[in-house]
């Protein structure tokens, strides 16, 4: 799995959670779409935007963030992202009560016996 971090900084006042609900909600008609990606999670700050993906594979992050990524990004918020691609082989899962290891659950340490 891949997590990939985008972050837009924006300059000015921060925007209302109403406004960054809104402008989360319909940008959901782009990513809903795109392959490969399991969830993306909108963040909002002082420092501006961004969003944290989680991809099947690093083929499918490459792809989505492409040459051409960036400009398009810049075309709508008026400035460049920072990217960072993380191979994640290791989740840890508290609702499900759960440790994955390249996706698959493993006993958690704290279970061993």
């Amino acid at each position: 799995m891949i997590i990939a971090l985008v972050q837009i900084p924006l300059d000015g006042p921060r925007r209302t959670r109403e406004v960054v609900i809104a402008q989360s909600l319909e940008s959901t008609k782009i990513f809903h779409e795109v392959k490969g990606l399991r969830r993306k999670y909108y963040l909002d700050s002082e420092a501006g935007g961004g969003g944290v993906y989680e991809f099947a594979t690093r083929a499918d992050a490459e792809a989505w963030f492409n040459e051409g990524w960036a400009d398009w990004m810049e075309g709508r918020f008026g400035v460049r992202p920072v990217l960072t691609l993380f191979d994640n082989p290791v989740v840890l899962d508290n609702v499900a009560g759960e440790v994955r290891v390249d996706g698959k659950p493993v006993t958690p340490p704290w279970g061993a016996t």
